[in-house]
């Protein structure tokens, strides 16, 4: 049986581009499935907005987190959020928070609102990160920004990223951004990514593929997990060399 080294399903072309789909290139990146995000009490929800649309692309992620952790694939896990002292916060930051009316760092069910080490800050129990899987606690909405992600990635060779989580429009759309603009070829689940409304979904979906791929491409969570199933099933022959203790 051939190697499978690519998701052929992948809009607007075949990921990655130069077939190289492996545990020594290839990492999945979940964007800040915290209970700020998801949870009723968190920072979402304290803004009125539902996070019934953002729990529903959960069992897609736990599935795929398990298919890259069967593999051996890397996995990399981020936070939104911000030291108690708050000294990463802008006076913008903080007045936009309260124009939309949960001030950052206020008090909530779930602790202090994006504030470390608060229950809310918190990745979600479905998907907490096994003890050798990094989490990358950001300040803000890009992944690379005052982060050591760029760093960490580089360090063991990943060139391509499998990105999901929420939101779509922020923090997913941030990452892949800056993901593009360091060189990295980059698939955003587009069933494992979510939005606060489906227009603002399928803009940041969009934006990524236009112009042929202009940050990245997209394809459905069953698309990605049968191409890393296929690869695994020819493990012995990709594996040659490869010890599952990476990192």
């Amino acid at each position: 049986m051939s190697k499978i080294t690519q998701v052929q399903t992948a809009q607007p072309y075949a990921w990655p581009h130069d077939a190289s789909l492996s545990p020594q290139t290839t990492a999945l990146l979940i964007i800040d499935m915290q209970r700020d995000f998801l949870s009723i009490g968190g920072y979402l929800d304290s803004q009125g907005y539902s996070v019934a649309r953002f729990q529903s692309i959960i069992p897609r992620l736990v599935s795929l987190l398990s298919t890259f952790r069967r593999a051996g694939f890397p996995i990399f896990h981020t936070r939104e959020g911000h030291a108690p002292h708050m000294s990463t916060i802008s006076s913008r930051e903080r007045h936009r928070s309260s124009v939309n009316g949960a001030p950052i760092g206020s008090q909530g069910p779930l602790g202090r609102l994006l504030i470390r080490g608060q229950r809310g800050h918190d990745i979600i129990s479905e998907l907490h990160p096994l003890p050798l899987e990094p989490v990358i606690d950001k300040p803000g909405r890009g992944a690379f920004t005052n982060t050591e992600l760029d760093a960490a990635l580089r360090g063991r060779g990943i060139r391509n990223l499998v990105v999901c989580g929420v939101t779509a429009d922020a923090c997913v759309s941030s990452t892949v951004r800056e993901a593009s603009d360091r060189g990295y070829d980059v698939l955003v689940v587009e069933d494992g990514v979510e939005s606060v409304s489906d227009g603002l979904k399928e803009w940041s979906l969009e934006a990524i593929r236009v112009e042929g791929g202009l940050f990245g491409v997209t394809t459905e969570c069953r698309h990605i997990n049968e191409a890393v199933e296929s690869w695994m099933s020819n493990r012995h022959e990709n594996t040659e060399g490869y010890d599952p203790t990476w990192i």
